[in-house]
């Protein structure tokens, strides 16, 4: 996977003034941060990508519909925007997005320590799943599934899933009050 500069944090989430590899970051276990959209549909259906299976982080998994580490000098709602793009090819604008929080989490997974702060949006997409193309270096698959085929699987078959614990399930929460609010 391709190395990119990125600006690195304290954790308290400010600024120290540096940029890194991100395998640097990685490596030494620097803070940074990534962006996270969780794209759902009208149905209760979530987004969901396989992530390839030459990611450094759980190859082979599913996972958040489009993610990526936010890149030096880079806002993460222009992050967020550019990362939905590259990865499953869906053009969004930064007003489609509904920001939810930042979330502060530390990973050591393998032999990399990733310890990031993830700003975390949501995107109503009422297209055609047939219409997004995916970035095969990143992406193996995408697919709609239904909020409780997700919970089912979290339970059953949890090991096919990035590891994330309440997280998913804070998403689906949101999701589903979204989808009643309509």
């Amino acid at each position: 996977m391709a190395d990119e500069l990125i600006d690195i944090y304290n954790q308290n989430n400010k600024s120290l003034g540096l940029r890194k590899m991100k395998s640097e970051a990685h490596r030494d276990g620097l803070w940074h941060r990534a962006s996270h959209v969780w794209i759902y549909n009208g149905k209760g259906e979530i987004l969901l990508q396989l992530r390839a299976k030459g990611k450094d982080l759980y190859p082979d998994m599913w996972d958040v519909s489009a993610a990526g580490h936010i890149g030096a000098g880079e806002e993460p709602i222009v992050a967020a925007v550019r990362e939905t793009g590259e990865e499953i090819g869906l053009s969004i604008n930064s007003e489609d997005l509904d920001f939810l929080w930042v979330q502060k989490v530390n990973i050591v997974y393998d032999k990399m320590k990733n310890n990031e702060f993830q700003y975390v949006y949501l995107y109503k997409f009422c297209g055609d799943i047939e219409d997004l193309v995916l970035q095969k270096e990143e992406v193996a698959d995408i697919r709609f599934v239904s909020i409780g085929e997700i919970k089912d699987e979290l339970e059953i078959n949890s090991e096919k899933y990035v590891s994330r614990g309440n997280y998913w399930f804070e998403v689906m929460e949101e999701v589903g009050r979204r989808l009643s609010s309509n």
